[in-house]
């Protein structure tokens, strides 16, 4: 056409400025192409780059074959030596030795640990397990931690042994191993191996765990008494019943309730 061939740069400039304006921008924005990523490598979980899969050691640019010794398997710990060893085994040098199991022992199920565990009745010396000695009026416990028994209830532990349990009068065998093995009856309280009873005095009573006591709303505990409260004028209880309080809007001052000026 005429003007085509008269103006071709309007031609040209109109026919740019007619492409859609999207692919324009796309083409302009449009990201540089990422590295390239080498051999067993894959994109990082987190952030950007590149991290080497599991069996494989980063060594410059590139992922080498971590030489996996016997009895082990591939980690992705990039700090330590990529592998560990299978259960069963455990590291000893540069390489996975078995786990020797003496008698009476089993495998664990975590490497936290010396790998084995002796059977309940048996105790852990040095590389073997040895059988428990059970004293008499005793049972094996679950845990080979410690002595590796319990006594039976009215018996209690005493060196190697179980000893019985002498209940004095008013008291009862307690479930407990950590105390004497025998608590008071409610409204008595040990001294030394027997039960006293407890004295409560006039307007009081026993408290909730049987081995005090309290005194009655109204009173205050003084020594081995309850002294009544003495309540002066415009004054009433409080919560607790032991002391009192002034009515409003009155205010304390000693031991009356003064009137606001």
């Amino acid at each position: 056409m005429l003007h085509e061939k008269l103006f071709p740069g309007v031609v040209l400039l109109a026919g740019s400025l007619a492409m859609p304006w999207g692919a324009f921008a796309q083409d302009v924005s449009k990201p540089n192409v990422a590295k390239a990523i080498p051999a067993d490598a894959q994109p990082k979980r987190y952030g950007s780059g590149w991290e080497c899969k599991p069996g494989f050691r980063q060594d410059g640019a590139v992922c080498a074959a971590v030489k996996l010794p016997e009895n082990a398997y591939p980690t992705d710990d990039t700090f330590g030596p990529a592998w560990a060893c299978k259960r069963g085994f455990k590291l000893e040098g540069n390489g996975c030795t078995a786990v020797k199991l003496p008698a009476h022992a089993y495998l664990t199920d975590t490497s936290y640990s010396d790998d084995w565990e002796c059977e309940r009745g048996f105790r852990r010396t040095q590389a073997a397990c040895v059988a428990m000695t059970v004293p008499k009026n005793a049972y094996l416990s679950d845990t080979s931690h410690s002595r590796g028994w319990d006594c039976e209830r009215g018996f209690r532990a005493v060196g190697d042994a179980c000893v019985a349990v002498k209940v004095p009068q008013h008291g009862y065998l307690s479930d407990s191993s950590y105390d004497t093995g025998w608590q008071c009856e409610r409204g008595f309280r040990q001294s030394d191996q027997a039960c006293v009873a407890v004295e409560v005095p006039p307007n009081a009573y026993l408290d909730s765990s049987g081995k005090d006591w309290k005194c009655e709303r109204g009173s205050r505990k003084t020594d081995r008494s309850c002294v009544a409260i003495k309540i002066p004028a415009n004054a009433h209880l409080d919560y607790a019943g032991d002391d009192w309080n002034c009515d409003r809007p009155f205010w304390r001052q000693r031991d009356v309730c003064v009137a606001p000026r």
